[in-house]
């Protein structure tokens, strides 16, 4: 018989935190007059024609200011093929005001990472007027209509993180636990993929048993320091959590940083995605579980083989489809396959080159890298 715990926190307990944008403009080529504000900050869209390119945030993962925006660059430079690399800042207005500037400059395609399926609609409904092919990058826009998506299996993700923690709780020995679960965005499909993939293995283990059923939440936009406090509240309210589901490394980073507060990082099995330095170093410190590693620089190629190939108006063979659930529409999918990283294969990261050793093993993990036998 499943176990069950009656839902943690009524809406209004949860303080939705604020997102201050900074200024990570990837501007390329020559100066235009096109100017996009954001809170006080401006990012300049410039040249004619090539490729535009829409990243969300750079607060939810560190992938958005570092390795998204430097290997499509490494691409398209590659191809010769001119592109513009902005970022939102989490600003859904500014994600459409970024596009409309763009289109307004010649952009020939676009590729968007959307940040919510309103405003990246709007943005597909914009472009296509314009006879603009959009690729949808690592999120699909539901009811959008993207030309193409390219992205992870994100379900498999989840099927990874839930599969791992398993195996973390047996090897503690910790008899039913209570799971506590920290899902992504609400507003994020792959949040929502993620969480279908975790709960088709968890499912089971709460009906028979195994693990014990604890609070569930979305945390809006991903935001970090709203995941702290939501399992603040977690925690005060269960304080026998054994294990929890953590979307991606930020937020498990958020609860292990509670945890460590309590006196019990370590014990408590956290997982993460995304294998930034952030989360593999907690990996090596063993607060963490494990991460998936998606590589992030296939994903770039693949987006921007498409993008060069609609640039140069050839269409690009893509053999999978995905189902938009909202719409019904079948969309053009480049699948990737994500990987399980934990302590036993941490080093692969490095070996990929996705991380810095050197920075991975700065300071107090350097022993630890050592034991890892990362170099």
């Amino acid at each position: 018989m499943r176990k069950s715990l009656l839902a943690l926190v009524a809406a209004g307990l949860l303080t939705t935190a604020t997102v201050t944008a900074c200024d990570d403009g990837g501007d390329t080529g020559d100066a235009g007059d096109g100017a996009a504000t954001n809170n006080g900050s401006s990012q300049q869209v410039t040249g004619n024609g090539g490729v535009g390119v829409i990243l969300p945030d750079t607060k939810s993962s560190a992938r958005w200011s570092t390795s998204d925006p430097n290997f499509l660059q490494a691409a398209f430079d590659k191809a010769k093929v001119p592109v513009q690399i902005v970022n939102a800042e989490n600003d859904k207005e500014e994600f459409k005001r970024l596009a409309e500037a763009m289109l307004d400059k010649g952009v020939r395609v676009l590729v968007i990472a959307s940040l919510d399926s309103i405003s990246g609609k709007a943005v597909i409904d914009n472009a296509r007027k314009r006879g603009v092919p959009v690729i949808d990058y690592d999120r699909l826009t539901l009811n959008g209509g993207a030309d193409y998506y390219v992205s992870f299996d994100n379900q498999k993700v989840g099927v990874l993180q839930a599969t791992e923690l398993q195996n973390c709780l047996k090897e503690k020995n910790v008899v039913t636990p209570v799971i506590a679960e920290l899902n992504g965005s609400p507003t994020d499909n792959n949040a929502k993929l993620f969480k279908d993939g975790y709960d088709s293995i968890l499912n089971g283990m709460y009906d028979t048993g195994e693990l014990t059923k604890g609070p569930d939440q979305y945390v809006q936009d991903w935001d970090n320091d709203e995941g702290r406090e939501m399992f603040s509240l977690m925690i005060k309210q269960y304080p026998n959590i054994g294990g929890v589901l953590a979307a991606n490394d930020g937020l498990g980073n958020a609860a292990i940083e509670v945890l460590k507060e309590k006196g019990l990082n370590g014990k408590v099995q956290v997982t993460g995605q995304d294998a930034t330095v952030e989360g593999l170093q907690n990996i090596l410190a063993g607060d963490q579980c494990m991460t998936v590693y998606k590589d992030v620089k296939l994903e770039a190629d693949a987006a921007a083989e498409l993008a060069i190939s609609l640039y140069k108006n050839v269409k690009p063979p893509v053999t999978d489809k995905l189902k938009d659930p909202e719409s019904g529409l079948y969309i053009p999918f480049k699948k990737l396959e994500p990987k399980a990283i934990t302590i036993k294969n941490v080093k692969s990261v490095v070996d990929a080159g996705f991380v810095d050793a050197a920075k991975l093993c700065a300071g107090d993990y350097k022993k630890a890298c050592q034991r890892a036998g990362i170099q």
